[in-house]
């Protein structure tokens, strides 16, 4: 596992996960995936992918915000843990 903190949200990438690149950004008691496909931060489509069901909008945006902004470091963070 290997993790990275920007703006206050640490994001986290696990070695056995399965593809598409991903992260994990954790804010509050906010737990977003976020998808990196072609050089680009997403909130993944899957289920669960927002936890809990209810988070505040503000949080999930803020994690999508700086996903969105340090998207490469997140991409290399991906491959790293994935070894």
């Amino acid at each position: 596992m290997g993790s990275k903190s920007f703006d206050g949200i640490r994001f986290q990438a696990y070695t056995e996960d399965h593809l598409p690149p991903h992260v994990h950004g954790f804010y509050a008691e906010t737990e977003v995936v976020i998808d990196l496909i072609d050089g680009k931060a997403s909130i993944s489509g899957r289920d669960k992918s927002i936890l809990p069901r209810n988070a505040k909008q503000s949080d999930v945006n803020r994690i999508l915000r700086a996903a969105d902004r340090h998207t490469n470091e997140l991409i290399e963070l991906w491959r790293a843990a994935r070894g």
